[in-house]
Parts: structure tokens; C-alpha cells; sequence
């Protein structure tokens, strides 16, 4: 009886230290899967699965997805710089089709767009985006992102060096920073205030979707700046405002007339 009461004890003794154990584990993976960074993942919740099926009635009903389809519609036809991208993309290989490369999506409050370089998609916040102008910036914002990726092989998951550049060139030249965007921001500057704004909107990009210290982040692109911030590809300048884009287009659309007339 002693024997058996023992091996009783023993056994309910043991039960506590398996749940303890099977507790701890179960925090400790908690707590590594939290140390992985998601690159922004999280901000996008409906890249791994929607609440609607798509093309279903709920998807209509209770989500701006058509609303977000026609606006992109008519950035791609009317807005000169998606159209130039748009051309650029083709003429270096990577032919954008809106309904593969294009996602509308329900995000993160703080978002509006975003580029998913390992599906080679760009995310449209159809929640967040409810005016035509607004499409627009994020369209040319993410079609730069695009860009980037089809002709300089952005490393965008390990180098903070490579996402830094293609956020400062997504600000200088999707018309972010333009002097009307600004002054609905209630942003007013005279010298050098272009550049402020490039680099402000640049490090407000890299900190949402990396878990890094702001110091970090300004030391990084301090280092890439004057580099990323010269290169216009494929504009040829900065398209401070519509009118501006629209000669970077005529220029870009002429580009081998001057050639081919030799």
C-alpha cells in the first residue's frame, strides 16, 4: 500500500511540472514569434485571407472594394504619373496588370498603400482611400516601389540601406511632398522644405513597417540620401506638381524620336 500510495504521489507530483512545462514552452514561442519581424505584415491583415470571398455579395456590400477599383481605373488612365511608370515598368520587362499586380484591401488605420515584394503586388487601403487625388499619390508612391524592384533588385526584407532609397525616391517623386499636398498639411517652409518633407515622409515609412529606433532609421537615410534623392529615374526630374508630370510624360513618350529621325 506505502508502494502504491509513493508511485500515486509520484505521478500527481509529475502532472504540474508537464503543464508548467508545456506553459513555458508555449510562452517562450509566443514570445520569439512576437521578436520576428513582419515586416509590416501586420499592418495588412487581409494578405493572408479576406473576410468575404471575393467577388461575393458580402465583398460588395460591406467593403469599398468597387469604390476602390473604379478610382484605380481612372489613375491608371488619366494620372500622368502612373502612366509614365506604367510604360517605364513595360519597357524594362515587368508589364504591370492591374488585376494580378493590384490588391484592394481593408488595412491598418495608419496606411493607405503598400508594395509586397514577395507576391510582386501593390496593396490599395480601400478603407482608407475615398478621394481620386489620394489614389493617385498612392498609386505613382507604390508604382515607385514597383519600379525599384523590376530594375534594381531591391533587397527589401535585409537591407535598410535599399528600402530607405526607394522611400525617399517614392516621396520625391509620387507628388507626397508637392506645395498643395503641404499646405493641406498645414506645412510651411521656405528653404530647402522639399527635401524636409522627403525626408520626414521617408523615415515615417520605414519606421511604420520596421521595428526600429528612430535614430536608426534617420543614421540610414542620412547615408543614402543625396544618392536616392538625385536619382529621378524614370521622371528625368521632379514632378513637383501635375503639370510637371505631364512633361515628364510627353518627354518620355518622345523619348527615341529625336533617334529615330537621324
Amino acid at each position: 500500500m506505502a508502494q502504491n500510495r509513493a508511485k500515486e504521489d509520484e505521478f500527481i507530483n509529475k502532472e504540474p511540472l508537464q503543464e508548467n512545462r508545456e506553459a513555458g514552452e508555449q510562452t517562450a514561442a509566443a514570445e520569439s514569434k512576437q521578436k520576428e519581424p513582419d515586416f509590416g505584415y501586420s499592418l495588412y491583415p487581409e494578405r493572408g485571407s479576406s473576410k468575404f470571398k471575393q467577388g461575393s455579395i458580402g465583398e460588395s456590400l460591406f467593403t469599398f472594394k468597387h469604390k476602390c477599383l473604379i478610382m484605380l481605373q481612372v489613375a491608371t488612365d488619366t494620372s500622368p504619373y502612373a502612366k509614365l511608370l506604367l510604360g517605364a515598368m513595360k519597357s524594362s520587362g515587368c508589364a504591370v496588370h492591374k488585376d494580378r499586380h493590384f490588391s484592394c484591401e481593408d488595412c491598418d488605420g495608419t496606411v493607405s498603400g503598400g508594395f509586397d515584394a514577395a507576391t510582386s503586388q501593390i496593396v490599395l487601403c480601400q478603407n482608407n482611400i475615398h478621394q481620386q487625388a489620394h489614389m493617385n499619390r498612392v498609386v505613382t508612391h507604390e508604382l515607385i516601389h514597383a519600379f525599384d524592384h523590376c530594375r534594381a533588385r531591391v533587397d527589401w526584407f535585409s537591407s535598410f540601406r535599399h528600402l530607405a532609397c526607394s522611400e525617399i525616391r517614392a516621396a520625391n517623386l509620387s507628388g507626397d511632398c508637392s506645395f498643395v499636398n503641404e499646405i493641406s498639411r498645414f506645412n510651411f517652409g521656405l528653404k530647402e522644405h522639399h527635401q524636409a518633407c522627403v525626408r520626414g515622409r521617408a523615415l515615417r515609412s520605414i519606421l511604420a513597417v520596421r521595428k526600429v529606433s528612430r535614430e536608426e532609421a534617420e543614421l540610414v537615410v542620412d547615408e543614402v540620401f543625396d544618392s536616392c534623392f538625385h536619382d529621378h529615374a524614370p521622371f528625368g526630374r521632379i514632378p513637383h506638381s501635375k503639370k510637371d508630370a505631364k512633361f515628364a510624360y510627353r518627354d518620355y513618350e518622345n523619348r527615341d524620336r529625336y533617334y529615330a529621325n537621324l
